[in-house]
């Protein structure tokens, strides 16, 4: 199954590139999407309305990877939960949360690699990040409620991604923030055509978006849309340009 690839070296080197890596170390020219990196960063200061915070805000990262959207949760709420179905992620994710760096090596060509380190920023602080392995689309009972859920690159990568879209009314808190984004790349592997949210013959003309609107609506208001690019380093000399469409949702006040 595709899903193993999140579970090898290939992937966790890949990943802690992608939401740790030093510019210079992903991206070693002056040309080229410079305004792609830092994306895991990005999609928190550029996406989350910070302001609409409450002072003791709790978050929660669906599809945290191996962090670095969490910890910058972090900066903004006194608790922040990451959560992956990822057994490698969470791993590695928990020891930065303790030890606030990862030793790692990332690929340059064949079977050469250079070593690195990922940090966690000492402006963070850690004790407010907890990780946990878990599946987004059976989340488990006790979570609780959160002010801002964030879901960056997952919604493509799950089997059933309207049942994880139906948990979400019962994890977001009135008037909290729901933050997609998504390049939108559905793929068999992962998900059946039949799942798809958008991009297939049997849903017409619909787009993810469309859908998004359709499975949230009753509960959520749209607030904000933005084009998001990001930039995945699979070796020297080969890369992943992409660009995520970002969602910003608020949560209407339940009726009943």
């Amino acid at each position: 199954m595709a899903e193993g690839f999140y579970e090898t070296t290939k992937a966790l080197s890949e990943y802690l590139l992608f939401h740790y890596g030093k510019p210079g170390e992903v991206l070693p020219w002056d040309f080229g999407p410079g305004d792609a990196l830092d994306y895991p960063a990005r999609c928190v200061s550029e996406c989350v309305s910070i302001d609409r915070l409450p002072a003791d805000a709790r978050a929660l990262d669906l599809g945290c990877a191996v962090g670095r959207s969490t910890f910058e949760l972090a900066r903004h709420c006194t608790e922040a939960t990451g959560i992956d179905l990822s057994e490698r992620f969470i791993d590695a994710a928990s020891q930065l949360q303790r030890d606030g760096r990862f030793d790692y090596s990332f690929a340059v060509e064949g079977e050469l690699g250079q070593a690195a380190v990922a940090e966690v920023p000492d402006s963070i602080d850690r004790a407010r990040v907890r990780f946990e392995q878990g599946d987004a689309t059976f989340l488990r009972d006790g979570l609780g409620l959160f002010d801002v859920v964030l879901m960056a690159n997952l919604l493509d990568r799950l089997p059933c991604p309207a049942k994880c879209l139906e948990q979400l009314p019962g994890l977001v808190a009135a008037d909290g923030q729901l933050v997609i984004a998504t390049p939108c790349t559905w793929l068999e592997e992962y998900t059946p055509k039949a799942n798809w949210l958008g991009g297939s013959e049997a849903l017409g003309q619909a787009r993810t978006l469309d859908t998004l609107r359709e499975i949230l609506a009753p509960d959520f208001t749209l607030d904000a849309e933005w084009d998001l690019p990001f930039l995945i380093r699979e070796h020297a000399r080969k890369y992943q340009w992409s660009v995520a469409q970002a969602t910003r949702w608020i949560r209407l006040a339940p009726t009943g």
